[in-house]
């Protein structure tokens, strides 16, 4: 079975790598260390997300029909999207209007999580 949860993670991930190199190397002499710091928060919540994206992926072989994982995938990738997306727009181009967007993502993470929490307590898993 084709996991799209571990194939978003892995994405995730790569992109997360590659948009921290870019700011560490490419960003740091273009803007300020205020909007550096908004950067690194994205690629940091985006690295976290992307490998909870693949413990989803990992959990969901052992329920493959669970509803609760498969929300908990959509609204990971849909906060890393919503969260780090907003976060990486506001600190290159200064839009500081996207920081009323970025909390939309940060309800998607903690919904997924939330999602997990329930899926855990429900059912007891044998790896």
């Amino acid at each position: 079975m084709r996991s799209h949860f571990l194939l978003l993670g892995a994405i995730f991930a790569f992109a997360g790598v590659g948009l921290g190199a870019f700011g560490a190397h490419g960003l740091k002499a273009i803007i300020s260390p205020e909007m550096l710091e908004v950067y690194k928060t994205g690629v940091t919540y985006q690295m976290w997300h992307a490998l909870g994206l693949i413990v989803i992926a990992l959990v969901q072989q052992q329920a493959p029909a669970s509803k609760l994982l498969n929300w908990a995938g959509w609204l990971m990738a849909g906060g890393i999207m919503v969260f780090s997306g907003s976060l990486y727009v506001l600190a290159i181009l200064n839009m500081k209007w996207l920081g009323m967007i970025t909390p939309f993502g940060g309800l998607g993470f903690l919904g997924a999580w939330l999602c997990v929490i329930i899926f855990a307590a429900k059912k007891p898993l044998a790896f």
